[in-house]
């Protein structure tokens, strides 16, 4: 003989309480994602986080050359008459982004836009004139004058 210690009401309850308990421990143990930039060349693309990311705020100016100097993990291959095209996620644009090669600043005025492209070949000469065969690209997010993520990618010559 079997006892219910509990009516049909009280288990759906207990059941319910159990799965409201269990689904705030999984939110409560993940982190917000940063957004996403994506670049593509030809059919070929790569997505990444931020190497830096301070939830939309000022990144640290102690810490901005030691993120701009971080090597990527994503790489792809551009031939010098490819299409470079570099994607954003809509806050991104909203606040403006630039590009950096090598760690400079590659242009003076954020871009507002979620997509650009630009020819491979402007990313295969030095400042000197001498060709390259890599070069490291940041998207760099703006907020007014202040630094607030950065995605790295590094550009192989195809």
């Amino acid at each position: 003989m079997t006892v219910a210690f509990f009516t049909g009401k009280h288990r759906r309850a207990a059941a319910a309480l159990g799965a409201v308990s269990a689904g705030l421990l999984v939110l409560s143990a993940c982190d917000k994602p940063t957004p996403l930039a994506t670049v593509t060349v030809g059919t070929n693309s790569v997505t990444t986080e931020a190497a830096c990311y301070n939830d939309g705020e000022a990144i640290k100016e102690s810490l901005i050359q030691g993120c701009l100097n971080k090597k990527s993990g994503k790489t792809i291959e551009v031939g010098v008459d490819d299409r470079v095209r570099f994607g954003v996620e809509p806050e991104v644009a909203e606040n403006g982004w630039t590009l950096f090669i090598g760690g400079q600043q590659a242009e003076q005025e954020p871009y507002h836009k979620t997509y650009r492209s630009i020819p491979g070949s402007a990313f295969f000469a030095t400042q000197t004139g001498e060709a390259t065969n890599t070069a490291q690209v940041s998207i760099v997010e703006t907020k007014g004058k202040k630094l607030t993520g950065i995605w790295h990618f590094t550009l192989k010559k195809d």
